[in-house]
């Protein structure tokens, strides 16, 4: 298995964990807090990985755009957790996260735009499937 595709695997099981584990930490705390919470927690683990990773010798390479576009990733980020968590405190989990899964096909379709990718047709197939998918599994059972 490529190294790509075990970190894209460990991804999704980390964060399948966050609805559920989320839902249950803003059942009875306001929703903002507790994404201030989570973030501080996020930050706290990423110092750490950073430090054990050997990453700060590189914080010279961090200026122009590259810094632009990673300030503004970093601000994308915690729109969607506000959001996210907002979803959460009113709404089941089932219910939330195909919505929030929606970020992929959407995601696909802005690097289709702003970064020239080509999907095959095979993937735009799986990117409507997606779309579809979140759909019905936020249908009202009959």
């Amino acid at each position: 298995m490529p190294p790509w595709l075990l970190y894209a695997f460990l991804s999704a099981l980390a964060a399948s964990l966050v609805g559920v584990l989320g839902r249950i930490g803003v059942k009875d705390v306001n929703d903002n807090l507790a994404t201030v919470v989570r973030s501080a927690i996020m930050t706290l683990m990423l110092l750490c990985f950073c430090t054990f990773a050997g990453a700060w010798k590189h914080v010279g390479e961090l200026r122009g755009k590259a810094l632009l576009a990673i300030a503004l990733s970093g601000a994308a980020g915690a729109t969607s957790w506000i959001f996210y968590f907002k979803a959460l405190k009113l709404a089941e989990v089932s219910k939330v996260s195909p919505i929030d899964k929606l970020s992929m096909p959407l995601g696909i379709l802005l690097a289709v735009i702003l970064l020239s990718e080509r999907p095959s047709a095979v993937n735009w197939l799986g990117i409507v499937m997606i779309a579809g998918g979140a759909y019905l599994a936020t249908v009202k059972a009959a």
